[in-house]
């Protein structure tokens, strides 16, 4: 479904908040099928975004580092 988030874990320099944030919204867009900005900004859409954000910043500090590093985002 999210072929579009870019893997976050093992990245050299280690994956920026904004990374992290911005996969947090692709991934909420596509399970709600919101587009616009105004949906987007919702206060209930900007808090599950904040709290997939936070969760994922906990999921890659825990991790073990990947054995092969990832290619890094495009455009990074």
């Amino acid at each position: 479904m999210c072929r579009n988030i870019t893997a976050l874990r093992g990245l050299d320099p280690p994956a920026t908040d904004r990374e992290i944030e911005d996969a947090a919204r692709q991934f909420v867009r596509k399970v709600t099928g919101l587009r616009s900005t105004t949906q987007m900004g919702r206060d209930d859409v900007r808090h599950a975004i904040d709290l997939i954000a936070r969760a994922t910043q906990e999921l890659l500090s825990d991790l073990p580092a990947p054995r092969r590093a990832p290619a890094g985002p495009p455009g990074r």
